[in-house]
């Protein structure tokens, strides 16, 4: 912490100006102050700020265009026709900035990011700030989502310097990469509280560069330096394992203490899903609820009181169905409207746990909605699934700009327009509707949460009730309420159809498509669904027959939609840590609901090359990066779960099951080692890594191993296969024993040779440590064995 006091001092004073910026966001929601700029700038965020559309190369033809015309990434394209003049990271950039003795201008960002849009409006489409970079700076545009890479070494430098971070991300560098001033959003000029605006900020770095030169190489070289030494994360010699009662008990208070008891939620406005505090309370009350009662009640409520307030809110798209990517408000009312992939998959599975825990019919729903989304909207024919869903669109098709949130919000009119049907004593469905959710005549949306009165008397659709407060107040039963809800949502769906759509960023990532396939094989597990098992199946199969390469055994980063085909370009971008963290996780959890070895396989391949990738040899745990690529100046090691889950959090339980699975005991070592590494994190702040916790838990708890021997088509197993799908069990694996789809496993586990079907039954074996308790045949036994467990 010393070190990046340091640091914050020294990129303070390095120019003689200082050039303060207006943030959008920040990264770490725990950590990082909230401050709302109202009705004359963007939020200052406690995560990630996501965005809107743009344009694409489909309609760049009539346009000048910039060399990031050829690239392949939505994001980049949409700043093909900038005049500025911007180059793709790479090493064309990087020797222009040498031979011209110019500073690097670096732009991260993503195609659906809002602010992202909006200082591309506002300053890359600007002619004199496009000539300020052109003649001062070599200009780097990133696709955060493609180069996770050199997001995080920079977006790192930002947050030490800050105490935040975001996207855009806008950071100077010096011709040999290392950072020298950054921040996120800037506005165009000096509008913002006698802020300086991105002009300002241009002219006066420029000109620092010229006549301070020496003062600055130094700089940044102390800065790099300091970031190298600040960021280094090993297992200390002699260190144990973290005490795993008093890390769960430390974040449950850590958790409890957050706990917003009238909205749910871990934290004021804004509010981000977070789903792996969800996985670490579900995995906590398992654990406890034998034992410490209170704790695992609290547990469980906590998590579904604000799953329940997530699915009645406006972060909920209550028509078109799945989740936005956070709410602006306390409420999860008003949300920015982009929708991401890797919300959908851990969202999935998270609710399909719920559902699993609890039978609670309003999770179940949620489930098959959220399968519904992305399964229609996000799917590729193929099995990929694509990144994400813009915020922003045209209200109307003869709008020339777009808005936030214009293909999902309503005025009062359009509701009682599409919704005029009456049924009862002259009833209008519109107004068991408006009553429902919430619709105002001059709109629900507060105007704090409105800045740019972009949803001025507009309804964004909220459930403040339940279907029996509405049944009681238009004397009608539940079921009818359901009923008429669904008959509004479906005309309001066609009528949403003829909207102009936002833009679809095609992306597909290798990781998020990993966090998908988890999540439809949990949720086929618990619904019993088989068309979730088998699209699993596709997205798994889509990711080794398009993203992998077999005499490689690499993983691939990225895949694009060109022309109606797959590509993953002429030079493929090679996965990094999360891709095959979560790709194996998914495949592991295929492997529970489909019992096909194979993928088992698959997923022992690839970890065997993320070892050899990204494992540190000498400190332990995994650096994102490869160190292929020698332009990344910081070799880092994930420590913190946000948006998605840290890789190092889901390989510690990766290697657990994996060691399980094929006996291999160097794996339950490397897991420890990790676990090691991050202990000082895991014992002071484990809510920075409660994804780590369930790592830790099951670790400590020892997996344990379900092996069911019979024929998988036949009704006894499946009645057995039924009994264990139906329990939230997390500490498990389940391996179906018949003689023809675990021919692999059969060669690692000796033991399951010795499993025989008992009195020509199939036959159930809860072991542990590959020593069984005695076989069971019915449910009922199998039912009584587990719950003890």
């Amino acid at each position: 912490m010393q070190k990046f006091r340091q640091l914050r001092w020294i990129a303070k004073h390095c120019l003689e100006r200082r050039t303060n910026n207006v943030k959008c966001c920040c990264f770490e929601p725990f950590i990082c102050r909230s401050i709302v700029f109202r009705s004359k700038g963007p939020y200052l965020m406690r995560s990630r700020t996501m965005a809107s559309g743009g344009e694409t190369s489909n309609n760049l033809s009539n346009k000048r265009q910039n060399r990031l015309v050829n690239e392949l990434s939505p994001y980049l394209l949409q700043h093909a026709s900038n005049p500025v003049d911007w180059y793709p990271w790479g090493q064309e950039a990087f020797d222009k900035a040498k031979a011209e003795n110019k500073l690097i201008f670096l732009s991260v960002g993503y195609s659906t990011c809002h602010w992202c849009h909006v200082m591309e409006r506002e300053s890359f489409e600007n002619e004199e700030i496009g000539r300020i970079l052109n003649e001062n700076f070599v200009s780097i545009k990133v696709d955060r989502e493609e180069r996770p890479d050199v997001d995080r070494v920079y977006m790192t430098f930002i947050q030490a310097t800050s105490g935040g971070g975001g996207w855009p991300m806008s950071v100077w560098l010096t011709p040999e990469l290392k950072p020298l001033f950054g921040g996120t959003y800037f506005p165009p000029d000096d509008r913002y509280y006698g802020r300086p605006g991105f002009k300002s900020v241009l002219n006066t770095i420029a000109d620092q560069w010229k006549t301070r030169r020496g003062v600055i190489e130094e700089q940044s070289s102390v800065i790099l330096r300091t970031l190298q030494e600040g960021t280094s994360a090993s297992e200390a010699p002699g260190q144990s394992l973290p005490n795993l009662k008093a890390c769960t008990e430390n974040l449950y208070y850590q958790l409890e203490r957050s706990f917003d008891q009238e909205n749910g939620g871990f934290s004021k406005e804004p509010k981000f899903p977070q789903p792996v505090n969800f996985n670490f309370l579900f995995r906590m009350y398992a654990k406890c609820k034998d034992t410490y009662s209170d704790m695992a009640k609290s547990s469980l409520e906590m998590a579904t009181f604000t799953l329940s307030k997530m699915a009645k809110g406006g972060i909920f798209d209550h028509i078109s169905k799945g989740f936005h990517r956070y709410s602006t408000d306390a409420m999860w009312h008003v949300p920015h409207f982009e929708k991401m992939l890797y919300d959908q998959g851990q969202l999935l599975f998270t609710y399909a746990e719920a559902y699993q825990i609890t039978r609670e019919d309003e999770f179940f729903q949620v489930v098959r909605d959220i399968a519904e989304y992305t399964m229609r909207d996000l799917l590729h024919p193929t099995g990929g699934f694509y990144s994400a869903e813009d915020a922003d669109s045209l209200p109307t098709a003869d709008s020339t700009k777009k808005k936030e949130g214009a293909f999902c919000v309503w005025t009062y009119d359009q509701i009682q327009e599409i919704l005029s049907e009456k049924f009862k004593d002259n009833l209008t469905l519109a107004q068991v509707f408006c009553h429902h959710f919430n619709v105002k005549e001059k709109g629900n949306v507060n105007p704090m949460q409105d800045p740019h009165d972009e949803l001025k008397n507009q309804n964004v659709l909220i459930v403040q009730g339940s279907l029996e407060d509405t049944a009681q107040k238009f004397a009608l039963s539940p079921p009818e309420v359901k009923d008429i809800l669904e008959k509004c949502r479906a005309l309001l769906y066609a009528e949403r159809l003829k909207r102009p759509k936002p833009h679809l960023d095609d992306k597909i990532v290798a990781a998020w498509n990993g966090l998908m396939i988890s999540g439809l094989s949990k949720a086929g597990q618990a619904l019993k669904e088989s068309a979730f098992v088998d699209q699993a199946l596709k997205t798994a199969t889509f990711l080794k027959n398009n993203m992998y390469n077999k005499e490689s055994n690499i993983l691939y980063r990225t895949s694009y939609v060109e022309e109606g085909k797959i590509t993953t370009g002429s030079s493929p971008i090679e996965g990094f840590v999360d891709d095959y963290s979560f790709v194996i996780r998914g495949l592991l959890d295929l492997f529970e609901v489909c019992h096909d070895d194979t993928w088992v396989e698959w997923a022992g391949q690839l970890q065997e090359q993320q070892n050899a990738l990204f494992w540190d040899s000498q400190g332990g745990a995994y650096y994102s990066n490869s160190g292929k690529d020698v332009s990344i100046v910081l070799k880092l090691k994930d420590d913190q779960d946000g948006a998605e889950p840290c890789p190092n959090s889901v390989a510690v339980s990766n290697l657990a099951r994996l060691g399980t699975l094929l006996n291999k005991p160097e794996y339950h070592k490397k897991a420890a080692t990790i676990l090691k590494v991050f202990y000082e994190r895991l014992t002071k702040i484990p809510i920075a890594l409660p994804e780590m916790v369930c790592g830790l838990i099951l670790v400590q708890d020892t997996p344990k191993q379900i092996v069911l021997v019979g024929d998988p088509d036949s009704d006894d197993l499946n009645a057995l296969m039924n009994c264990v799908d139906k329990h939230y069990l997390p500490n498990k694996v389940t391996i179906i024993c018949d003689g023809k789809s675990d021919q692999f496993l059969l060669g690692k586990l000796e033991f399951l040779k010795t499993l025989t079907k008992k009195d020509n039954k199939a036959t159930a074996y809860v072991c542990e440590n590959y020593s069984c308790e005695l076989p069971v045949t019915s449910v009922p036994d199998l039912e009584r064995i587990l719950k003890v467990k």
